[in-house]
């Protein structure tokens, strides 16, 4: 490593454990503000134009920095999130540390890291001369992993003023970066039925149970092995009493597809549940939809990968591409027709988990790949 590189090390170390070191969970709105006032500060001092909103009607932190625009269009959005799933007291419980090669902490993986490999991009460009020759719109926000529902219109509509979107979602181990990511949604699925005595008088109820197991397995008809569907009947609910038929019954379904198309074959499926109906005298009720277009990779996103390839492999590394079914807020830029790439975060795993971890031999290659690939793309898109 350079000298050079090693105080951008030591400096990304720095930044690292002041910003894991904030709890920010999705309800944790201060913490989640603290974390886009550490970047507010940072960005201002390489002259970007720094916003901080409140979206949406929880008034979620969301932060905005840009570059001057190239005739009102960006570059590049530099798309990633400031929450965390730990709960305020897990850095107590479990402190930024680094053993064994790896960063620990709660969100170190998703995405502390992800989120300081933009700032050092950005200042890495800023030393090289090469930021003023590029535009960029960075985009965080503080409810992705509770569905960035408050957030969604701030992404898209910055979004909507891009070229290319990387999203700082980790890279996989091995330098495995997300070009096609599945759609998802959450749906609930309710049976009404009618109560009775489950020993005297069972003819005159209509046990929503029943009918909701019907329902269910018409639902898991559609995991096909050749399908891109996924339809998970995950939590299930009715019924108060041993002896009383249930008028109620309440199931989850957790929802994924790859396509547009299957996507909206999936929504029309959904809605055509209460037309059939198993058990007389029940009613069914759905709610919910795929709140997330799938992430589809395009010739132009594959044509900005391959630059990303190219820069990668000129570091030593060889990165590689992958398809997951998880989502992200790509998932939602993607849908507006941007090229994006996913997982341009630094390498690491076990996201969620209070094993998640970072690579630290990822920090500075992924830093310098970012940087490049950048740079290149702009000066000759083709190359």
């Amino acid at each position: 490593m350079t000298e050079q590189m090693q105080r951008r090390y030591d400096s990304f170390i720095a930044d690292f454990e002041e910003v894991v070191s904030i709890d920010s969970s999705s309800d944790n709105l201060e913490g989640v503000a603290k974390v886009a006032e550490f970047f507010e500060k940072r960005f201002k001092a390489l002259g970007l134009d720094v916003e901080v909103v409140r979206a949406g009607e929880q008034g979620v932190p969301c932060l905005k920095a840009c570059t001057p625009s190239k005739e009102g269009r960006y570059d590049f959005m530099m798309l990633g999130h400031m929450d965390t799933v730990f709960p305020p007291g897990e850095i107590e419980k479990r402190p930024f540390t680094i053993k064994d090669g790896k960063a620990w902490g709660p969100g170190v993986c998703d995405m502390k890291a992800g989120l300081l490999t933009v700032l050092h991009v950005l200042e890495l460009l800023n030393e090289r001369g090469q930021l003023d020759a590029l535009s960029f719109c960075v985009t965080f926000n503080g409810d992705e992993e509770t569905g960035s529902n408050n957030s969604r219109p701030f992404i898209e509509e910055c979004a909507a003023l891009c070229d290319r979107v990387f999203v700082f979602e980790p890279c996989r181990p091995g330098y495995r970066h997300v070009l096609q990511r599945k759609g998802g949604g959450w749906f609930t699925v309710i049976a009404h039925g009618i109560a009775a005595h489950a020993g005297a008088d069972p003819d005159k109820g209509a046990n929503a149970v029943i009918e909701l197991a019907h329902q269910a397995i018409r639902i898991n008809e559609l995991n096909q092995k050749d399908s891109g569907i996924s339809a998970q009947c995950t939590v299930i609910s009715g019924g108060d009493k041993v002896n009383i038929l249930p008028d109620r019954a309440v199931m989850s379904v957790d929802t994924r597809v790859s396509t547009m198309e299957e996507m909206e074959y999936l929504r029309t499926f959904m809605a055509s549940l209460p037309e059939t109906i198993h058990v007389e005298g029940c009613t069914v009720e759905v709610l919910g939809d795929v709140n997330r277009p799938p992430l589809v990779p395009t010739t132009d996103s594959k044509d900005l990968w391959n630059i990303l390839q190219e820069e990668g492999k000129a570091l030593g590394i060889s990165p590689e591409y992958i398809a997951t079914g998880g989502c992200s807020d790509g998932n939602f830029t993607s849908a507006l027709g941007v090229p994006t790439i996913d997982g341009m975060g630094s390498v690491g795993a076990n996201s969620h988990r209070e094993d998640e971890y970072v690579e630290l031999d990822s920090i500075i290659p992924t830093i310098q790949m970012v940087a490049s690939t950048c740079a290149r793309a702009v000066a000759n898109p083709k190359a």
